[in-house]
């Protein structure tokens, strides 16, 4: 027999140590004796009114129509460009800005954080982007594309009462 077949055996032969008997009353008196805490709201002294039901609601749909957040959002702006010449003096290939594209395609919500020397908590909102800048040659026709993802963290304070 091996020292771990000895330590399993004697594991085995353990037991949990009695509970006393006093043990058990004691727990049971002290639970009776304290008072519930205050600080708790009970459901009986918990009802909202219509009228504040009804504003919380109205105040919800003023928040969601004032502040759409569209995590799918695209933007497009032009941008212009003087046209380019080489050392001969001879035109290269000009190049037009078309297009800026920037493309969310994840946003998280991180929850409550305390930044360092803020006195209140702030929400963290991460957004994984993808922009994208185009550019066309109007003579040839050639186009060319760079994208490169963006991650932005913003932190919005946040204040209650």
């Amino acid at each position: 027999m091996n020292a771990w077949q000895e330590i399993e055996l004697e594991l085995r032969k353990l037991r949990p140590a009695r509970v006393a008997p006093d043990l058990l009353a004691r727990i049971e008196q002290r639970i009776a004796a304290e008072p519930a805490p205050q600080k708790i709201i009970a459901p009986a002294r918990f009802r909202i009114s219509r009228l504040a039901l009804g504003c919380g609601l109205a105040a919800a749909a003023a928040f969601i129509v004032f502040v759409n957040v569209d995590t799918h959002s695209k933007k497009s702006t032009s941008v212009a460009s003087a046209p380019r010449t080489d050392s001969n003096g001879s035109a290269t290939a000009n190049y037009e800005p078309q297009a800026v594209t920037q493309v969310v395609y994840h946003r998280r919500d991180e929850g409550l954080v305390f930044p360092p020397g803020a006195q209140t908590p702030a929400r963290r909102i991460r957004l994984a982007k993808r922009e994208t800048f185009e550019w066309r040659d109007p003579r040839t026709g050639a186009q060319l594309r760079v994208s490169y993802p963006e991650e932005q963290v913003t932190l919005i304070p946040v204040s209650g009462q």
